[in-house]
């Protein structure tokens, strides 16, 4: 079950030096949003009960890695955002970006709407509640995100069009990357996709660092 905000976990001694690396002086914030994810974020289904002791490890470091890879000053859309992971991670670990987090069930947007004015995110961090692919003709942006939405087959046409001037795809992914990568090929090649890469990062500092597959696309 949900808890309070001030009984959310907080990271333990081997997670406060990536806390500290990836948040610096907004480490209080970021200890601030899983407070909302351990608690709102419980009761109204944005994950489920079981999460709250791994929300650090599993959830919010596993995001920040992302800030590793991200160009400075970057406009980004974060697909599927769901509860936040990882675009309000990104604005906290990256106050350079601006982001866009698309999400297409109106519960969750209220959610993070509320949750980003609270952080003082408002100023640079969006939401539309919108699918990705209603939004191809509208946005374009530098980089899109996504976690957990759906295999990189599917995944590929509702993120490459996003990015009408070019950009790159970062996408979280587990141990399926290489699999999912070969079998979505063919979409890649059709969405003007190349470069596929499959990285690790934050080797440094996670004890189970993040796996991404980054896609360069071409302007259309």
């Amino acid at each position: 079950m949900a808890v309070a905000p001030e009984d959310a976990p907080r990271p333990n001694e081997q997670e406060l030096p990536a806390v500290e690396h990836y948040f610096g002086d907004r480490a209080g914030l970021a200890q601030r949003y899983v407070g909302h994810l351990a608690s709102t974020g419980i009761e109204r289904g944005l994950l489920g009960p079981r999460e709250i002791p791994i929300l650090w490890s599993r959830h919010v470091l596993n995001c920040a890695a992302l800030a590793d890879v991200m160009p400075e000053g970057a406009l980004v859309a974060d697909v599927g955002s769901g509860a936040g992971l990882p675009g309000i991670v990104l604005a906290l670990a990256r106050p350079d970006l601006t982001l866009v987090l698309i999400e297409p069930l109106q519960r969750r947007c209220q959610w993070l709407d509320e949750v980003i004015e609270d952080l003082g995110l408002s100023e640079r961090v969006d939401v539309v509640q919108a699918r990705a692919e209603q939004m191809a003709e509208t946005l374009d942006v530098d980089v899109v995100t996504a976690r957990a939405v759906t295999a990189m087959r599917q995944l590929v046409p509702l993120t490459l069009p996003l990015m009408r001037g070019g950009g790159e795809l970062i996408a979280l992914k587990g141990r399926s990357a290489a699999a999912e990568v070969e079998k979505a090929a063919k979409v890649i090649r059709k969405y003007k996709g190349r470069d596929v890469r499959i990285e690790t990062v934050g080797e440094e500092w996670l004890a189970e660092p993040s796996t991404v597959v980054r896609i360069v696309v071409d302007p259309r």
